[in-house]
């Protein structure tokens, strides 16, 4: 048996928590000493196992009762719901890491959320189809993107802003040059991995889209600074096959 003190040093669980537990009845102690100190046991400490499991993925305490109350509870396939849920977790906060190093590649003070928000991206996508329709590059974009969480679209737009940003950095130099052109072989590569094979054609289609005017120069010349998208436009116009 352990006092209510051992048990909250060893889940690391505040005392006022634990006895909160045992008023409510979601984990009552095996027993209670002559002096009135809670007792807990391994059955007990077995349940709290799984309490704080079902709290960490933010269940209620209400269901969380429901769930070890229940007649048919089992602990084996408790455990394994609660892998499954732990996993999506992770994969969650795998994104979201991967979307705050897209931040901190760029740079907050150039981060623009709403030029890839979902209006402007709607926006992207109907100038995309316009240029594209029905085409085999356009049921790969729908395929590539199927799915996708509004997280994975921010990452995948952070990225590309971050393209756009290193064009900016080239804008003095000949859209020609060798680090300009490096630049538009990472742009093409990006668009193939994530969106659609982007062969010449569509490449030179999407400089036109880029110095077009409207939103989407905007949002890149926010990335990246004033005459980013135009100078991109050049750079591919310079691009060979």
């Amino acid at each position: 048996m352990k006092t209510v003190h051992e048990v909250s040093e060893i889940a690391g669980v505040s005392v006022r928590t634990l006895r909160y537990y045992d008023e409510v009845g979601l984990l009552k102690p095996a027993a209670v000493s002559e002096a009135g100190y809670r007792l807990y046991d391994d059955a007990a400490l077995e349940r709290l196992q799984h309490i704080l499991m079902y709290r960490e993925l933010q269940f209620p305490i209400k269901d969380v009762k429901s769930i070890l109350n229940s007649p048919d509870f089992d602990r084996n396939r408790a455990l394994e719901q609660q892998i499954e849920l732990l996993t999506l977790k992770k994969e969650h906060l795998e994104t979201l890491i991967l979307f705050a190093r897209g931040i901190q590649g760029i740079g907050v003070r150039n981060l623009d959320f709403t030029a890839f928000d979902a209006r402007k991206l709607d926006e992207y996508v109907r100038q995309a189809k316009e240029a594209w329709g029905r085409t085999e590059a356009w049921q790969e974009y729908e395929q590539k993107t199927e799915g996708l969480s509004d997280v994975q679209k921010d990452v995948l737009g952070a990225e590309m802003m971050s393209i756009f940003k290193a064009f900016g950095e080239l804008r003095g130099k000949d859209p020609a040059c060798a680090e300009a052109q490096a630049q538009v072989e990472a742009l093409k590569a990006f668009i193939t991995e994530h969106f659609y094979t982007c062969t010449s054609e569509i490449l030179s289609q999407l400089g036109q889209m880029y110095a077009g005017g409207g939103s989407m120069t905007e949002a890149i010349d926010r990335a990246g600074g004033e005459g980013t998208a135009a100078f991109i436009s050049q750079a591919i116009s310079q691009a060979r096959g």
